[in-house]
This record gives structure tokens, C-alpha cells and sequence, in this order.
């Protein structure tokens, strides 16, 4: 028999792979601790600020299908029109701030946000006509006069939530790229708990209807935006807030090119779905319909808010990596992010599935619109797994700088292929509000998310941190902090 000392119970590649294993854990742990000190927070904050969209409909939805048409139009489709620019715009702050921060050129950080506050605020006066001129556009669009004055007269009332974008997005975001996420989370549940009582108060106790809902929002919003400042300028940002400087004014050209790009690669995916409830307009019995679709975006967009925090984590995540010059990091960080965002969104697929018959109880007690929601269901709990993967890489691409590529992407794959298919499936093969959808799902949405993971896949990472360090280098002229950025 030989001895124990000649068969050695682990080998020395062994032993190699078992430190190898043991360091990919102990790194895979450290990422996810990284990730989620953003996106745990990111995740409350998002479904709470949405919470106060959700119960704006719950509300309207039981004084009559008419005002549930309305609002879901305003407030689905008007605000949602310039939440998805301005929110876009704001994500620039995400290559910025995130990789002045990893470069540790803090006081650039202050800068950037009073930048983004002009550029959005002087963005704001300019989309004003959206909500000016709802009601003529929605009549020329085919919808029912009743549905298309009504919704007029709420997106008027929603001006002063319009203007709490330009004000809090850039706030968000600033504090996002220091991570200090927490105080985001906790101003959110205060609106929150204002959005409830302020729209109780409003549409009940003082008959408001649909105007008392609006002004809740209102309300609610600022209340967000106001508490981020104050804790902004209170001295809780030291060294990212300075105060504020002329400096701000300077490279507004260059600022406002990047922040362009950047929100036209966010604004052209959440427009297309916005599109879709237009185009529910047209069909027979139109107002179930738009009920329906309303419904079923409102819970897609109330899952969204979960990968729109991975969508914020990843792009401080790659940003500080790449500023920090670690490529590895950044490629890491990408891996860890979309892994756990699609394991969550399998989990709430599942959950649709099971209660596809039920969960438009929440908005509505119309027989003819649960039904209709029952029948997309499947449509749905497709896109929410779509989403799941495809705003993490489109926060890689905020993070990493390729705002402009992903907006030609997002051009190609939903103006050019989705929404004409979609047309086809509705006017040509006559398939209802189902085949709008699946069209547009297919041959947008999914077409979307191949080309970035082939886009992601193929990146050197190396390279992008090359990059950003000579961006990172160039911030130190007040001039000209973005122009490499933007080649």
C-alpha cells in the first residue's frame, strides 16, 4: 500500500484552480456590493417615483374609462414623450460625472450639473408645444373628441411636472456618480407618501377629478426635486459642490451636443412604445383599447424602473472603471450587472404569467379591459424580458461614452424596421392592437438588444480606458472638457 504522502489530496493545478475559484467569487462578491450600493437604492427610488405615476391612473382609472383614457394619454404618452428626452439628456451626467469621479477630478462634478441644468431647462421651453397642443394633435390622430379635450386640458396641469425634470434628473444623476443613492431613496418615499394624501385629498375629499390628480403629480415632483437640492447645496457634497460658478457657462455647445446624443438614444426607444398607444387610436372600440395597452405599459414601465437602476449603476459602474483605468473592471462590472438583471426579470415573467387574468384589477374594475389585458399578457411578459438585457447595455454605452452610435442604432432598429412592421401587422394582416405590438416588439425591441450584445461583446476594453483617461486629462481646461469626449 503507498503511503498518504504520494497521493496528495490536491494537486498543485488543483490548488491553482481552487485560489482561481476562490478569487473569482471573492471578486464576483465585491462587484455586486459595488453595483448594489446604486442600483438597491436606484430600484426604490425608480419604483416609488413611478408608484406616484401608477397611483395617478388607479385613481383616475375608478372615476370612469373616459378620465383613465386621459390620463394614461397625458401622463403615458405627452410626459412620457419629454421624460424620456430630458431623462436622456440627463444621462450624460452619467460619462462625465462618473469618470471625472473614478479620476478623482471632483470638482468638475458641480460643474456638470449646473451645465446640464441650463442646457435642460433651455430643453423644456422647447417642448412645450407638446402639451400646449395635445388636444388638436390627439383628434388629428383618430382619437375620440371626449378623450382627446380631456387629455388637452390634463397635460395643460402637467407643465409644472414637465419643468421638475429639468431640475431633479440632473440631481439623480450627480448623486448617483458619488453613490450616495441612499438620500435619493428616502426623498423618494417622501413623495411618495405626499403623491397618496396630496391625490386623495385632491380627487375626493375636494372633487377635483383629473385636474386634482395632475396637481398631485405636480406637487409630489417638486417635492423630490427640492429635497436632492437641498441636501446638494446643505454641505452633505463637500467636494463635488462648490457652489455655484461661471464656469458653468462655458463649453455649453459642446455640453449640449453630448447631452443631445445622449438623450436621443434614451427618448427614441421610450417614444417608440409611446407611439404604440397612439396607434391603438384608429382601432374599433378605441378606448378599451388604449385602456388596455395603457394598462399593460404602465406595468411594463413599473418592472422598467428596476433595469433603468441597472441602467444607472452599470453606467457609474463602467464610467468610474474606465476613469479609473481599469478596462478588466469595466468588462466585469458589465457581466456581473446583465447576469442579475436577467435573473430578476425571468422571476417577474413568471409572475405575469401566473396572474395574467388578475393584474389589471389593479387599474381598473372594466370586465371588457381585464380581458383585453388577459390577451396581451404574453406580449408583455416578453418585453419585460427584453428589458431586462437591454437597458443594462445601453447603460454600458452611457457609461463607456457611445451615446451618439447607440442613438443611429436605435434610429435603424425601431424607426426603420419596428414601426413600419408594426403598421403592416395592423393595416395589412389586420391583427388588432396585439400584432402593433408584437411587430414593433420584434422587429424593434429585439433586433435592438442582438446588436448591442454583439456590440458589447466586441468592445476592448483596454482601449476605452485609454480613452477615457484622455478625456479625463482634457477636463482640466474649462473649455474644452467634453471634445474629446465627442470624437
Amino acid at each position: 500500500m503507498e503511503s498518504d504522502h504520494n497521493q496528495p489530496l490536491l494537486s498543485n493545478e488543483d490548488e491553482d484552480g481552487k485560489w482561481r475559484s476562490q478569487d473569482f467569487w471573492s471578486k464576483l462578491w465585491r462587484e455586486t456590493q459595488q453595483l448594489w450600493v446604486i442600483v438597491g437604492p436606484t430600484i426604490f427610488a425608480r419604483v416609488a417615483t413611478f408608484t406616484m405615476n401608477v397611483i395617478t391612473q388607479v385613481f383616475a382609472g375608478h372615476l370612469g374609462d373616459v378620465q383613465l383614457a386621459s390620463i394614461s394619454i397625458a401622463n403615458t404618452v405627452i410626459v412620457g414623450f419629454n421624460f424620456g428626452l430630458l431623462l436622456g439628456m440627463a444621462s450624460a451626467l452619467e460619462t462625465l460625472c462618473g469618470q471625472a469621479y473614478g479620476a478623482k477630478k471632483y470638482h468638475m462634478l458641480g460643474i456638470y450639473l449646473q451645465r446640464s441644468w441650463i442646457v435642460l431647462f433651455l430643453c423644456c421651453f422647447l417642448l412645450l408645444p407638446f402639451y400646449v397642443y395635445t388636444t388638436p394633435v390627439l383628434k388629428l390622430l383618430g382619437h375620440e373628441d371626449d378623450v382627446a379635450e380631456e387629455s388637452g386640458v390634463v397635460a395643460i396641469w402637467l407643465i409644472p411636472l414637465h419643468f421638475s425634470f429639468a431640475f431633479q434628473f440632473p440631481l439623480q444623476t450627480f448623486l448617483q456618480c458619488q453613490h450616495k443613492t441612499m438620500v435619493i431613496a428616502w426623498v423618494s418615499l417622501v413623495g411618495l407618501i405626499v403623491n397618496v394624501v396630496s391625490s386623495w385629498v385632491l380627487i375626493y375629499e375636494w372633487e377635483l377629478g383629473v385636474i386634482g390628480a395632475a396637481i398631485a403629480l405636480d406637487v409630489s415632483w417638486w417635492v423630490l426635486g427640492f429635497g436632492l437640492y437641498f441636501y446638494t447645496v446643505g454641505g452633505w457634497c463637500p467636494l463635488t459642490w462648490t457652489g455655484f460658478s461661471i464656469q458653468a457657462f462655458h463649453g455649453l455647445w459642446e455640453f449640449l451636443k453630448l447631452s443631445t446624443a445622449a438623450g436621443l438614444m434614451l427618448c427614441l426607444e421610450n417614444w417608440y412604445f409611446r407611439i404604440l398607444v397612439l396607434m391603438t387610436g384608429n382601432l374599433e372600440n378605441a378606448t378599451t383599447a388604449v385602456d388596455a395597452l395603457s394598462v399593460c405599459m404602465s406595468i411594463n414601465g413599473w418592472e422598467m424602473m428596476i433595469p433603468i437602476a441597472f441602467f444607472a449603476g452599470i453606467g457609474v459602474r463602467v464610467a468610474n472603471e474606465l476613469g479609473a483605468g481599469n478596462g478588466k473592471g469595466a468588462k466585469f462590472a458589465t457581466i456581473v450587472s446583465v447576469a442579475q438583471s436577467i435573473l430578476i426579470g425571468v422571476v417577474i415573467c413568471v409572475v405575469i404569467m401566473t396572474f395574467h387574468d388578475k393584474i389589471a384589477l389593479i387599474f381598473t374594475s372594466s370586465s371588457s379591459v381585464v380581458e383585453a389585458v388577459d390577451s396581451l399578457s404574453n406580449l408583455l411578459a416578453i418585453t419585460i424580458l427584453l428589458n431586462s438585457i437591454q437597458p443594462v447595455l445601453s447603460g454600458v454605452a452611457v457609461g463607456s461614452g457611445w451615446q451618439s452610435w447607440v442613438a443611429y442604432i436605435n434610429i435603424g432598429c425601431y424607426y426603420i424596421i419596428g414601426l413600419p412592421l408594426g403598421f403592416i401587422m395592423e393595416w395589412v394582416f389586420h391583427s388588432g392592437v396585439s400584432g402593433i405590438w408584437a411587430g414593433m416588439l420584434y422587429g424593434g425591441t429585439a433586433l435592438q438588444t442582438i446588436i448591442l450584445i454583439i456590440i458589447t461583446i466586441r468592445t476592448d476594453w483596454e482601449k476605452e480606458a485609454e480613452k477615457a483617461q484622455m478625456h479625463v486629462d482634457n477636463w482640466s481646461s474649462p473649455r474644452k472638457d467634453e471634445k474629446l469626449l465627442l470624437t
